[in-house]
């Protein structure tokens, strides 16, 4: 024969130089199958023998044992020594059964097939009476008589194979789960009834199959590799994941598979089981469960940062850096541009036909154009920062219409193919905020992504609405921040502000619109005398409401500097308006009876204010006399302001802190400094040298530092102080006061003290003569006189003590009577018949500005006349008093 078997080895036909005849097979292994083991072998057999444990013996003619294998042997405990020649019912068959046995025996031997159970006893004793199938097939001798072959099976094995092939055939026939079994070719052996339905047809229609005959190519590779190396290592595969189609479904399903090698009883490998369940519902809801966790955690990050900052364009970026690339491969975010520039309501924005500004574009593919995009506007592909709009029938112009997310087709460009980012699924989602629409955003996924789907398109929705709203505010927080800053700005005094003895330089710079507008500010006015009050503050608090408290701190200080009060009463009466700007009686408050606003029901306690009804502020308020070259400080919280003189470096004046503004209870003081001709006064908020990346002492030494040159000119030296301090921190406002002091000469001022009696008069009109025409001011000798005859009769009828009388020439005149009485002119209305009471009303006709204030022993009455220039003669006194008349 030449082929044993199949894939089996080949005897050689020839005898070799060992001697060997032809009849003795040469084992030759075949290359192409070296699992494989040979036909012959010297060892025993894994086969189904093993299992039935299956032994023989014969019959001779006169019904006695002429044949006992050895087996029979090792069953029934009987050697052939003591069967041979015996009958077989007397060797191992129980007594009382004997009788039956003969009969059975004298049938078979009348040439009939016996098949029958028989209890036998051993010899030896070893085991237990048994009980054995025997399997009688007649046979004939040489000489014609007859004769038996008898098999023998325990019938306990034949039981344990009954039972294993029982559950075989519940596993091919029953059971929920695909079974296969290979054979050593990695070839089927058999699939059970789960795995023939799944695919379609008779189980037997896989016999001899592979693989590649159920499952896609690539699939197939993987499993035979995983068969292979199962076979050939003997380790076990659990759970390896297979992907195919089956018939009549519409998506691919998916397979958990485990591998396990089989072994016959010698332990000779036969083959490879294979476990198999469809795990595709599983997986599937593995997957949504998968989907809904990153979404929540999606979400959890969008709400963490998104909304972090103020500013519209940070929290587009933001949204973009939350869902590129955990949602989508590309998006861009686009906002209406009326919105962007501060109108409530621009128009189109209701049918989406409105002007959009793209705000942020961000790709997780390298080098992504723009053109990517697959909601494309007029004229093509924007740049962020451009203006453009969409086409009416186009889905984002859709879905700006409706309010309602839209799904965009993908498109192809010629830039896309080749960077490999063609979209295939976009999502066009519109921004809504308090039922307004804001903005557009595209989500978009490119080919190797997963279409968005009904999940994607709810979360999508979810994160456009928490950037909508954020954005919404942060539009909001930009317009107010705005206004206050237009309100605070509005405030502040124009320009660069003059001032008798003093050369002045001023900055303010706002909070960046990430922070809102504080209630800094700063003021320069003009006093009697040419005396000049400086002043800066700062409301604490922030927003609109902040710059309007600031604006009614302010005009009260002008207001109450107008007044020509003392630095000290200043800040005392301006203590009690911000008292009455957080609530007092405008907001059902009452007075107490110091005059304190309280809360409703709540009575003050002694020296103690409700802090949460009222506005605190900080504010160093100072009066400097540029004749006697002395400033007059008042502090209420503020920081102490900085001097610096020729030759010396910069120091911080000790002027006592004071409470804050709104605080109350405690009295101000006041320090009177004399400052040298050329020396640097600087007044500021905390802005300028408080930040949180540094203390407070660390910025005052800074700023002392960089006020170190009193010597460079003042705007220099306000560029230089900003430039060297930390400035663009942006987390409060600044407000930066300088003034170089310059007294007036003693040549611009004329003193002169007059005895309280009439002569004085005319003494004083001949003192004021002289003196202009000195100072070359003949036009306006005329006028002055007239008017120092009428302050200095005044001061005769109507006060007491001694006569002062002085003269101030700078950018005007100004002309001041003192005496020793307290009360104060007032100004009335003379009738026709009157003899008097019409000097106050020539002062007021003739003169620039007139005014009253206080001293500490009596009062100063005063008028201001301005310099003649060619656009400004000189009053005419004379026309004066015929309008009088």
């Amino acid at each position: 024969m030449s082929e044993l078997s199949s894939g089996g080895t080949v005897p050689a036909q020839t005898a070799g130089r060992g001697g060997k005849s032809p009849a003795d097979p040469v084992l030759v292994p075949p290359a192409h199958a070296p699992q494989e083991p040979p036909v012959w072998q010297s060892s025993r057999p894994g086969s189904i023998y093993d299992y039935i444990r299956l032994a023989s013996f014969s019959l001779g003619p006169d019904g006695r044992i002429d044949g006992w294998s050895e087996r029979a042997a090792d069953m029934l405990g009987i050697s052939a020594v003591q069967a041979v020649g015996k009958d077989p019912v007397e060797a191992f068959v129980p007594r009382e059964l004997r009788e039956t046995g003969h009969r059975a025996v004298s049938r078979i031997l009348d040439g009939r097939e016996w098949t029958g159970l028989v209890p036998y006893r051993r010899a030896d004793g070893g085991e237990a009476d048994g009980l054995a199938e025997i399997y009688v097939m007649p046979s004939a001798k040489e000489t014609g008589e007859r004769a038996a072959l008898c098999l023998v099976v325990d019938v306990r094995a034949l039981r344990g194979i009954e039972t294993d092939l029982a559950a075989a055939q519940a596993v091919f026939g029953q059971s929920p789960m695909g079974f296969t079994l290979f054979d050593t070719r990695l070839r089927l052996l058999r699939v059970n009834e789960r795995f023939a339905t799944v695919f379609g047809g008779p189980a037997s229609k896989y016999r001899g199959g592979t693989p590649y005959d159920f499952l896609p190519r690539a699939e197939a590779e993987r499993m035979t590799v995983a068969l292979r190396r199962v076979l050939d290592t003997g380790e076990a595969v659990t759970e390896m994941q297979l992907v195919g189609v089956v018939p009549g479904a519409e998506d691919r399903r998916r397979w958990s598979i485990s591998l396990y090698r089989l072994h016959g009883a010698s332990g000779r490998p036969i083959g490879v089981a294979a476990l198999a369940s469809d795990v595709t519902g599983r997986r599937r809801a593995e997957r949504e469960a998968a989907n809904a966790r990153r979404n929540l955690a999606l979400l959890n990050e969008a709400g963490a940062r998104i909304g972090n900052s103020l500013d519209l364009e940070t929290t587009a970026r933001t949204l973009l850096d939350v869902a590129v690339p955990q949602f989508c491969d590309l998006a861009s975010v686009d906002l209406y541009q009326g919105l962007l520039a501060g109108d409530e309501a621009p128009p189109g924005m209701s049918d989406g036909s409105a002007e959009l500004r793209r705000v942020a574009f961000s790709s997780a593919v390298s080098d992504a154009p723009l053109a990517t995009m697959p909601c494309t506007p007029e004229g093509g592909p924007v740049a962020v920062g451009a203006v453009h709009r969409y086409p009416f029938n186009s889905p984002c112009a859709g879905a700006l219409r409706t309010a309602r997310a839209q799904i965009v087709p993908g498109r192809e460009s010629e830039e896309g193919r080749e960077l490999g980012a063609v979209v295939h699924s976009t999502l066009a989602v519109p921004m809504v905020a308090r039922d307004t629409v804001v903005g557009l955003v595209q989500f978009s996924r490119t080919k190797g992504s997963e279409p968005f789907g009904e999940r994607d398109t709810a979360l999508a929705v979810e994160l456009a609405a928490r950037a909508a709203v954020c954005i919404d505010n942060a539009r909001l927080y930009r317009r107010e921040h705005e206004r206050a800053l237009m309100l605070q700005r509005s405030l502040l005094p124009p320009g660069d502000p003059e001032a008798a003895g003093l050369d002045i330089a001023c900055r303010y710079l706002p909070g960046t619109t990430a922070t809102e507008v504080g209630g800094d500010w700063f003021d320069v006015i003009e006093l009697p005398g040419h005396r000049t009050a400086l002043v800066v503050g700062d409301v604490m608090g922030r927003g609109l409401r902040a710059a309007v408290a600031m604006g009614e701190l302010r005009t009260a200080v002008r207001t109450l500097a107008l007044l020509d009060l003392e630095p000290a009463e200043v800040l005392a009466a301006l203590d009690e308006v911000a008292r009455g700007l957080g609530g007092g009686e405008g907001r059902g408050g009452k007075r107490s009876a110091a005059g304190r606003s309280t809360a409703p029901g709540v009575p003050h306690a002694a020296g103690t204010a409700d802090l949460s009804e009222v506005y605190l502020a900080t504010c160093v308020y100072a009066v400097y006399d540029p004749i006697s070259r002395c400033c007059t400080f008042a502090n209420a919280g503020h920081l102490p302001p900085v001097l610096v003189e020729e030759g010396a470096d910069a120091v911080l004046l000790d002027v006592p802190p004071g409470m804050p503004l709104g605080v109350g209870g405690e009295p101000f003081e006041e320090t009177e400094v004399e400052l040298a001709d050329g020396a640097l006064l600087a007044l500021y908020t905390d802005g300028l040298v408080e930040s949180r990346d540094h203390p407070l002492d660390e910025g005052l030494e800074a700023f002392r530092s960089a006020l170190s040159d009193a010597g460079r000119p003042l705007e220099d030296a306000c560029d230089h102080v900003l430039s060297t301090l930390d400035t663009s921190h942006g987390e409060d406002d600044i407000a930066l006061l300088m003034a170089r002091v310059h007294g007036l000469p003693k040549d611009a001022v004329g003193d002169w003290s007059l005895a309280p009696e009439a002569r004085s008069v005319a003494r004083a009109r001949e003192l004021a003569r002289d003196q202009l025409t000195d100072w070359g001011l003949e036009e306006l000798v005329d006028t002055t006189e007239l008017l120092v005859s009428e302050l200095v009769t005044n001061a005769l009828r109507h006060g007491h003590g001694e006569i002062r009388l002085r003269l101030l020439r700078d950018r005007s005149l100004v002309c001041e009577v003192w005496d020793a009485d307290l009360a104060q002119p007032r100004r009335r209305r003379a009738r026709d018949t009157d003899e008097g009471g019409r000097g106050l009303q020539l002062v007021g006709l003739l003169s620039a500005g007139w005014g009253s204030r206080r001293t500490p022993r009596g009062k100063t009455v005063w008028f201001e006349l301005a310099l003649p220039d060619g656009d400004h003669p000189a009053p005419d006194a004379t026309e004066a008093l015929l309008n009088m008349f």
